[in-house]
């Protein structure tokens, strides 16, 4: 894994390329590179700075060159010695064992057409010294980050934006994409928070030539794979056993320490059980809370369960407290995380990735993803539920409601997670289909997000809400179930989650791989019906009756586990007076983007105990906080509201 960047026919393009490879120190810290090649107008440079796992001798340095080609690359792939026969047998002779040069070598022998062949997760650029042209390319599922900006005719890209936004001039904030994180807590993939950059998508390459202009292709859909694997026979219980066990066994290939995380839930156990097979003695770490935040937030006891798997499977478990000093961390994750991200989840991750690579460990593998293939979310059987509480008689529905609604969410010295969740059910449970889909995991309805902007931004509002039911309609799905998770590994996973453990474990150094997250493992999960994936009132039944095979049944039929953090204890206590200067004096409410008096309710009734708030004003504060740093850098000022002023 590795930090990458370069520019094409770009202004200074070696110095805005040595200050973005800079950027990215902490994505490869055991070398750097730089390559630069004359073209008829104009230059190209490409950065590279390495994180070694495979193959550890300068064979495997970057920015790789051999026969008029040049490669920079970030990534894994875990089919890399099947391809290495295959261009052995062709007549291909190799001068070191890493994945890069296989990488390098199918290009020559394959084009675009070896992207198809790639297992793994990736992002490289591509330059091909005879003909003048530069190729990007984005992993399948979009494990890995690749961020671009086009301008008169160049190129300029790294593996994260504010490697970008620190060398080139003239970014400003989207207030589009920040509309979208107060949505989402998360800017989608499809957006950027600033005007002129991009995200390569994933499953798609981008070529430029020297003449400026551009092509680009899709090489994977998921859409294609979804509708494909409907129509395919299902996956037995056999099967998917043997593609999980495989994909497992090829992301423990490394030439360094492996470890995993292990929450003691269903996917980070079932996967430390199959590596732990593999590699006998594996070390896994593990999270636990400070007592008193755990009750306050009503959290399962997840340690319990991961000491249950480490003692079975004969693991080497690390425990880690997660007690940090949230101020502290708060303003180097949201630098860390590159876009507004609102999932504490984050902190976890960099919290054993920093005490993993202390001990010597560079690869950690982790469960998610299983949780969007294989309908593992209380959403997910939330909204199943849903179907059949529409059908409900409207006054009883309306009790219901009115009962649940005088319940608090918390007391003053502990909280209620079944009012919080039933609270949350009834917020979406009378919907339609995709509109209940969308309330069941984001933060508001259209009338409460139209009331926490600018009045300018409604227009920006509908936009964002129409993007999702856009994507929730492309397909051709039958299946309630498969929808759901189809959007999920569309815009949830690679949204969110792949982001910000991408971001959070290479700010300590560390490479992330995620099994589930694996072409034939998705292939797979598309081919098991909606009916297999939520049976009755359990979720991820499918992958349960497979992890049946390795893990003992109190692990498989646990209750879901939480890889969270304690929200409501942090926001009432470590950051309470950071929240009321974000509602009174923060700079997205004195630039006009958020509406002092909505953000003043949202406080109010958290601190009330009447609703759960804390994942709200946790994003609010992450917003700020984010938003501050990009106009320290000359990047604030939202477009939209610039010239007004705060709305009260």
């Amino acid at each position: 894994m590795c930090g990458i960047a370069g520019t094409y026919r770009w202004p200074g393009g070696a110095g805005i390329t040595a200050a973005m490879t800079a950027a990215v120190a902490h994505r490869g810290p055991d070398g750097a590179g730089h390559y630069r090649h004359a073209l008829t107008d104009g230059e190209v440079h490409l950065g590279h700075r390495r994180l070694s796992i495979v193959d550890l001798s300068p064979t495997g340095a970057q920015p790789m060159a051999a026969g008029g080609l040049v490669i920079t690359y970030n990534g894994e792939l875990y089919n890399a010695p099947e391809l290495r026969r295959a261009l052995t047998a062709a007549g291909v002779r190799f001068r070191g064992t890493s994945d890069t040069e296989v990488l390098l070598e199918a290009w020559r022998r394959w084009g675009l057409g070896c992207l198809p062949r790639l297992r793994g997760m990736f992002a490289f650029a591509i330059f091909d010294e005879r003909t003048g042209d530069l190729v990007l390319v984005r992993d399948q599922l979009g494990i890995k980050p690749l961020f671009l900006v086009r301008r008169g005719g160049g190129l300029a890209f790294a593996s994260e934006l504010k490697a970008l936004a620190g060398a080139v001039d003239g970014l400003a904030v989207d207030e589009a994409a920040l509309v979208a994180s107060l949505l989402y807590y998360w800017v989608p993939d499809s957006r950027c928070a600033y005007r002129g950059a991009e995200k390569l998508q994933p499953g798609t390459w981008l070529r430029i030539h020297p003449d400026g202009s551009t092509d680009r292709g899709r090489y994977f859909s998921l859409r294609d794979v979804a509708e494909e694997g409907a129509a395919a026979p299902p996956v037995s219980t056999e099967e998917l056993a043997a593609i999980v066990a495989d994909s497992t066994a090829k992301h423990l290939i490394a030439d360094v320490p492996v470890a995993t995380f292990l929450s003691g839930g269903l996917d980070s156990s079932y996967l430390t059980a199959l590596a732990a097979r593999e590699r006998p003695g594996i070390c896994a770490y593990t999270i636990g809370f400070r007592t008193e935040d755990a009750r306050f937030e009503a959290m399962p006891d997840d340690l319990r369960y991961a000491r249950i798997v480490a003692e079975r499977f004969g693991v080497r478990l690390r425990e880690i407290e997660i007690a940090p000093d949230v101020l502290d961390l708060l303003p180097r994750m949201t630098h860390h995380l590159d876009e507004p991200i609102g999932d504490p989840a984050a902190i976890n991750s960099y919290l054993i990735c920093t005490a993993a690579r202390a001990a010597g460990v560079k690869v950690l593998l982790s469960g998610m993803g299983a949780d969007e293939l294989f309908a593992g979310y209380r959403k997910h059987l939330a909204n199943r539920i849903g179907v059949g509480y529409r059908k409900v008689p409207g006054p009883v529905r309306h009790a219901v409601a009115a009962a649940v609604d005088r319940m608090p969410v918390a007391s003053a010295s502990r909280g209620y997670r079944s009012v919080r969740f039933a609270k949350r059910f009834l917020s979406f449970a009378d919907l339609p289909e995709e509109e209940a889909f969308r309330r069941s995991y984001t933060l508001y309805d259209r009338q409460e997000l139209r009331a926490l902007v600018h009045p300018d931004l409604a227009g920006t509002v509908d936009e964002v809400l129409g993007e999702h039911a856009a994507v929730y309609a492309d397909s051709a799905l039958d299946d309630h179930v498969n929808r759901m998770c189809l959007t999920d590994a569309r815009m949830f996973l690679p949204g969110l989650n792949l982001t910000y453990t991408d971001r959070s474990t290479m700010a300590a150094s560390t490479e992330l791989r995620v099994p589930f997250v694996d072409v034939e493992v998705v292939k797979a999960a598309f081919r098991i019906p909606g009916h297999r994936k939520i049976v009755g009132r359990s979720g991820k039944a499918a992958l349960k009756q497979a992890a049946l095979q390795v893990l003992p049944p109190e692990i498989v039929h646990r209750p879901k586990g939480l890889f969270s953090a304690p929200l409501r204890a942090w926001m009432s206590r470590d950051l309470a007076p950071l929240v009321r200067e974000v509602v009174e004096d923060g700079l997205l409410v004195s630039c006009g983007l958020l509406r002092r008096d909505a953000l003043r309710r949202l406080a109010a009734e958290d601190a009330a105990g009447q609703q759960d708030r804390s994942k709200h004003l946790w994003h609010i504060v992450t917003l700020e906080q984010w938003y501050r740093a990009a106009a320290a850098t000359g990047a604030g000022g939202i477009r939209a509201v610039r010239a007004g002023s705060a709305v009260q």
